[in-house]
């Protein structure tokens, strides 16, 4: 007589719609605990290891997680700007190193990260073809944000407008690819790196004219022996910088009241970051923020949901149990006959029992192989969306 693997096998078989019901119902009950398990342990992995890698952030009064997840992840929602001044302050302390942050644009949906080559050495970017930015206009890509907007070097990538309340306000901005970064795996991946000076012209703080060739007759005013070709004010702002007309770029206003999304503090030592976080701890016009505390803060938040989700998992599991032990008393009545002949050919009472629950368990394992697969697909899909 065959093991009771070949004959649960050959049953399983002979009965494909009855096989296939029971491990759909295994699937997709354990689907939805399977992917939202994973999902919450890569979400506290990743979060946790980006704010690791960030000893400091500091920004305007407002919301603790708004400013962090700007500030790690160029996502969600935009805190309260600060400005360079806040620069200048931490510069005075030579125990403390500050990067600025500028993550208010978006290119194609990418976030457009304004920042220093300090933050590129902070993260570990190298360039895996081209260069990182260097001039005005120039943006370097993360490998994800490329193969997504499928650009490479030497391609042109138009910012976005800022929305429809500054519609035509302010031109979007063709900014030139000079390099692809190596994968690091984490946020930076998904941004477009600007130097900081790019992120203010997007602001509208700086802006350069068409040159005096590229102007309508009816918008030249005039010839200036000190200024040359006088321009009507309302020409058209140039929406590309190239070596021709950098040099025409300027901006407006003190450097000072320039907009940051945040900075980024690296003290020296323990003693350094002890000092800064005690300066900051009375101000009212910035905080400064431990991203450890604050994402494991985040996470409780997150873990306290999950608590919920998973009782109504259990219930549904409970529920889901009690359905299939009815299938299986079921299945025993109509199978009858079936296992009276197995007794009646000298099988034995121990045999098929073991013959009855390798079918559950091989339909079991197979529905859970199966929602384990499923599960992978679905975050696989979804999860550069729903992470911040």
């Amino acid at each position: 007589m065959r093991g009771p693997t070949f004959l649960a096998l050959a049953w399983l078989r002979a009965h494909p719609l009855r096989t296939l019901l029971v491990i759909l119902c295994v699937a997709l009950t354990l689907l939805l605990p399977l992917a939202v398990a994973s999902f919450v342990g890569d979400y506290a992995r990743d979060l946790g290891a980006r704010a690791r890698a960030t000893p400091l952030v500091l920004g305007a009064p407002g919301s603790r997680f708004d400013l962090v997840l700007a500030a790690l992840h160029f996502r969600g929602r935009l805190p309260l700007a600060t400005t360079w001044a806040e620069i200048g302050t931490l510069a005075e302390d030579p125990e403390v190193e500050a990067i600025p942050l500028h993550t208010t644009h978006t290119a194609r949906g990418v976030p457009v990260v304004g920042t220093t080559p300090d933050y590129h050495r902070l993260r570990g970017l190298v360039a895996a073809a081209g260069t990182l930015p260097l001039r005005l206009g120039e943006t370097a890509l993360g490998s994800e944000a490329a193969r997504a907007q499928r650009v490479g070097v030497g391609d042109l990538l138009l910012t976005d407008q800022g929305g429809i309340l500054e519609f035509g306000l302010r031109q979007p901005l063709k900014l030139r690819v000079v390099g692809v970064l190596a994968p690091r795996g984490t946020p930076d991946d998904h941004a477009a790196f600007v130097d900081i000076k790019t992120a203010w012209i997007l602001d509208g703080l700086g802006h350069g004219h068409a040159g005096p060739e590229a102007a309508d007759p009816s918008q030249v005013l005039g010839q200036d022996p000190k200024r040359g070709t006088v321009l009507a004010p309302s020409i058209v702002e140039a929406t590309e910088i190239t070596p021709e007309n950098a040099a025409r770029f300027h901006f407006h206003g003190p450097v000072s009241e320039r907009r940051l999304t945040a900075v980024l503090v690296l003290p020296k030592d323990e003693r350094a970051a002890t000092i800064v976080k005690g300066r900051y701890r009375v101000s009212k016009t910035a905080q400064l923020l431990d991203p450890t505390e604050v994402t494991e803060e985040l996470l409780g938040m997150v873990f306290r949901v999950k608590a919920f989700f998973d009782a109504n998992v259990l219930l549904v599991s409970v529920a889901t149990g009690l359905l299939l032990t009815l299938v299986v008393l079921l299945t025993l009545r109509v199978r009858k006959r079936e296992l009276e002949t197995l007794a009646r050919v000298g099988a034995a009472r121990a045999t098929v029992v073991r013959l009855l629950v390798t079918e559950w368990l091989l339909m079991l394992a197979a529905g859970a192989l199966l929602a384990w697969v499923l599960s992978r697909t679905l975050l696989a899909l979804l999860l550069p969306d729903l992470l911040p």
